[in-house]
């Protein structure tokens, strides 16, 4: 038995430092699950870590991050090793979508409108999904609109051009009933806002309610929360400063809309999308309380 003392003592004593060595490993890094409020800023001061090392270690190529995420928070003192977002192409870079972002915000990395990214991918709508691969345009390719040509006797489809704010359409539809005073009417099939004080109309406006995916709710509402300015975030979008929001049932909302001027056909998740001079007005007449009204 004296004879296993020594191995026994060393084997523990070697157990013991790769216990100790993996402790520290362990201790290099760190997860940290994102929170309402965080960003990159916040969370570099918070660990003591550089922004570029965060995003380094969670291959972010933007800033945008989003509520639940899990993100590495690298060794303060590990070397940063940047990888580059994009890959050159012919006539542009290919961009790989990350969570949370936006033909907007994406947009704005590149210093293009989101319109161009949307021309040079060929995408119909505005949805991008996390891991789609996009085309960046550069150079003239990055300001020359791709042409359009019809194909022979096949005219492409057209769609009437949307109201003038403030304009009502020819088929303006009666007050709403069963509610009084000030209040809002929405109306999906002609894609219009319609305020009503009493019996007459006062103002209204093209709007873009949700897409097919995401339906606008029908019913009637009333305002419960209203900001000036607020972040917007949910399935595929991150939307800081969202103005003139004026909240109606959960997260559907009236608000101004800066990210895209489709309006007269849906574009959205489900709130109600407003040209922003519009909104300002709305959120200005109304309060809370203030009845929302949406019909088919």
């Amino acid at each position: 038995m004296r004879r296993l003392k020594r191995p026994l003592t060393l084997g523990l004593f070697v157990f013991m430092l790769l216990l100790a060595t993996v402790g520290t490993a362990a201790a290099d890094s760190q997860v940290h699950v994102v929170q309402p409020g965080d960003d990159l800023y916040r969370l570099s001061l918070q660990y003591g870590v550089s922004i570029e090392a965060i995003r380094a270690a969670n291959q972010i190529y933007g800033d945008t991050i989003f509520v639940g995420q899990s993100l590495i928070i690298p060794d303060a003192n590990a070397p940063v090793t940047t990888q580059p977002p994009v890959n050159a192409t012919a006539g542009g870079i290919t961009h790989i979508v990350q969570p949370g972002e936006t033909l907007f915000t994406i947009g704005l990395q590149y210093g293009l409108t989101w319109t161009q990214i949307q021309a040079a991918n060929g995408l119909v709508g505005t949805t991008v999904y996390a891991g789609q691969k996009l085309i960046i345009p550069t150079g003239a390719a990055a300001t020359t609109p791709p042409a359009t040509i019809p194909p022979a006797n096949n005219p492409p489809p057209t769609q009437p051009p949307a109201p003038t704010p403030g304009t009502p359409p020819a088929n303006t539809p009666p007050p709403p009933a069963g509610t009084t005073g000030k209040r809002f009417l929405v109306v999906l099939s002609q894609q219009m806002l319609y305020a009503y004080d009493g019996d007459t109309m006062v103002r209204s406006t093209p709007i873009s309610s949700g897409i097919s995916q995401y339906p606008t709710v029908v019913g009637t509402f009333y305002i419960y929360a209203r900001y000036t300015s607020a972040r917007m975030v949910g399935p595929g979008y991150d939307l800081p400063n969202v103005p003139y929001v004026m909240y109606f049932y959960q997260g559907y909302g009236l608000h101004g809309t800066y990210w895209h001027h489709n309006f007269g056909h849906p574009m959205s998740h489900g709130c109600v999308n407003m040209p922003t001079d519009e909104a300002e007005w709305a959120f200005n007449w109304s309060t809370y309380g203030t009845p929302v009204i949406v019909v088919p």
